[in-house]
């Protein structure tokens, strides 16, 4: 198959940058190696009284359209609707040792405010991905070698469901974390043994969590006056909030605070009860009753997580983007994701950020071929 230019991930970031091609008039293919687009971003139905439509998040919930004014312009672009992270009521703390958890009065409330998409975040990556034409993003097509073909085409090879796969493009945008770059993608020439190094350091953004969604019948814990806020050093989860949609069964989330290999040994249906007495713990009996308990664990995930990603960095890393290439590569190879972003980096803002610099550096170079 021959196109312009192959985009390697089908996440925010990738879908993002065929959109914008795509709106340049120049034919692209996005590859993904999962069987969905989004990434990161995953958003699940509960299937529980409600229609499909109803959908809370596994991946990344909030933006901030205050000061995120690429997230802000792209869902307001598609009509997305956006409603406040519930916060109100008072915080819980759970401190180690046997007594129970303090409550705070008043609560604590973002600002600028914490934002959430109707139909989770899904919905923006379902949008965007809706704009390509037909055929242009490939899921289940995991790219293992990138090199230089015939007439000076890159080939992109690929494994899928239906065999082998290879695609002839002018120009490569990698939109993947650096990490499984590094680890999963050979290089005809190779990059040079600076950049891959410099790929094999760069924390993959919230590779190393695990986050636990319970959906309930009612919202409990409001009617207690509880904002559903938590944090805790007793676990499993270490911090949680409301995590209720519009029009659908209210639930609460909260990210694993046990380390992979806690997590690895236990095995997700301990973890699941773990969690359900941790919340009777904290919000009463009625918390070990839910209509089903879902959980994402991104450090068991190949296509998210590198064994260097198990242990999450300690604050938030400081992204931008990477060395230039010089050489066969240069103007041919870019890169994008919330990892190499040079501001917000780690955050959807990033992606988008990300994704746009890419575009423009090789809008410049299509312009000159075309001539």
């Amino acid at each position: 198959m021959r196109t312009d230019v192959a985009v390697v991930g089908a996440g925010l970031s990738g879908l993002c940058a065929a959109a914008l091609l795509t709106c340049l008039g120049v034919r692209c293919v996005v590859l993904e190696a999962r069987d969905r687009i989004g990434g990161r971003i995953c958003s699940v139905s509960s299937g529980a009284g409600g229609a499909e439509s109803v959908r809370y998040d596994l991946g990344p919930a909030w933006f901030w359209p205050d000061i995120q004014p690429r997230m802000r312009q792209w869902v307001d672009e598609f009509g997305l609707s956006v409603f406040r992270q519930y916060a109100d009521g008072a915080v819980l703390v759970e401190r180690l040792g046997l007594q129970p958890a303090q409550k705070y009065e008043p609560g604590f409330v973002t600002e600028p405010p914490s934002m959430r998409l109707a139909g989770g975040m899904q919905s923006l990556v379902e949008a965007v991905a809706a704009r390509l034409p037909q055929g242009c993003v490939r899921c289940g097509v995991r790219v293992s070698r990138i090199g230089f073909s015939d007439m000076g085409l890159i080939g992109v090879e690929a494994v899928g469901g239906t065999g082998n796969l290879t695609i002839k493009a002018d120009r490569v945008i990698l939109a993947l974390p650096p990490r499984l770059v590094a680890g999963h993608i050979g290089f005809s020439p190779a990059l040079p043994p600076s950049l891959h190094s410099a790929l094999e350091v760069v924390p993959t953004w919230m590779a190393g969590q695990a986050k636990v969604l319970v959906i309930y019948e009612s919202p409990f814990w409001r009617q207690r006056g509880l904002s559903g806020t938590v944090s805790s050093s007793v676990g499993p989860l270490g911090e949680l909030h409301d995590a209720s949609v519009p029009d659908g069964p209210p639930a609460l989330f909260g990210f694993v605070s046990l380390p992979v290999g806690a997590r690895r040994a236990m095995g997700q249906e301990a973890l699941k009860q773990s969690v359900l007495a941790q919340l009777a713990r904290l919000f009463g009996p009625q918390a070990a009753q839910p209509l089903g308990v879902y959980v994402a664990d991104w450090a068991m995930d190949p296509d998210t997580a590198m064994p260097a990603d198990c242990e999450p960095p300690s604050g938030h890393p400081a992204y931008g983007p990477l060395p230039e290439l010089a050489g066969p590569w240069a103007g041919r190879l870019v890169f994008a994701g919330t990892e190499v972003a040079a501001e917000q980096g780690g955050y959807m803002e990033g992606a988008i950020e990300a994704a746009t610099a890419a575009v423009e550096k090789l809008a410049g170079a299509i312009s000159a071929t075309r001539v």
